[in-house]
């Protein structure tokens, strides 16, 4: 039997409904936030915003444990990566939920100011557009940055160890490197929306682990192998 086969369906099958949830989060309120009046609106979409935070809390619960399921893997080759790539999808799953948070606590805000009627929205807007940037840039740049640095960190160790077939983990390596490039272009335009360059460049990675999933619940890890990362007190 080949090792890890547990963790390795079990990995599989957190990608597959990590992907779904954060696919998912973005139906139920489609593009509410970005229309002008979308103070009044979201007053009365309290159900969907409920919605749109329980498929969060799924989306923040797998992205932490991917690297949770992996670290008993990657361990015996480099504790420090693996370590590494848990405290980063960690932190991805956190900034989930502080997205979520400030949906929520936005719906608190647009209900607030639909009953106090138009003429306080000068007061209102600028705590509603706080907390919409709050969510972009939490759902837009750290997370998405989190989630790079997380799964560099443990394509490392699956490329070296030969844990997955290179061409695999080497398209993991690369899918990454492509959506830093793309978070960091978000970050200095601004512009957090499914532009077509942004779109483009994360497809590698999205494709990447549907591929890697249906590997892991199929065929599992091989046999590992020497990694030549050196050693070190944390290794």
């Amino acid at each position: 039997m080949k090792p890890y086969r547990g963790n390795a369906i079990a990995v599989g099958v957190l990608f597959i409904v990590c992907s779904v949830a954060s696919i998912l989060s973005v139906i139920p309120l489609g593009t509410t936030l970005d229309d002008a009046g979308y103070l009044s609106e979201l007053a009365g979409l309290d159900g969907e915003v409920v919605m749109t935070a329980l498929i969060e809390l799924v989306w923040a619960a797998t992205a932490a444990g991917i690297a949770i399921g992996l670290y008993p893997v990657l361990r015996t080759h480099s504790r420090a990566l693996a370590l590494g790539s848990v405290a980063a999808r960690v932190v991805e799953g956190m900034f989930v939920l502080i997205g979520t948070l400030a949906l929520l606590a936005l719906l608190t805000v647009s209900q607030q100011f639909l009953a106090a009627g138009s003429s306080a929205e000068p007061s209102f807007r600028p705590v509603g557009d706080a907390l919409v940037a709050l969510r972009d840039w939490a759902h837009g740049f750290i997370l998405p940055l989190a989630l790079a640095i997380g799964a560099l960190l443990y394509y490392v160790v699956l490329f070296t160890s030969r844990l997955l077939p290179r061409w695999l983990t080497g398209w993991g390596l690369v899918g990454a490197a492509l959506l830093v490039v793309s978070t960091v272009m978000a970050g200095l335009t601004q512009d957090f929306g499914f532009t077509t360059v942004s779109t483009a460049l994360n497809i590698p990675l999205g494709l990447q682990e549907m591929v890697l999933a249906v590997w892991l619940i199929v065929k599992g890890f091989d046999s590992p192998r020497s990694t030549g990362i050196p050693s070190s007190p944390l290794s």
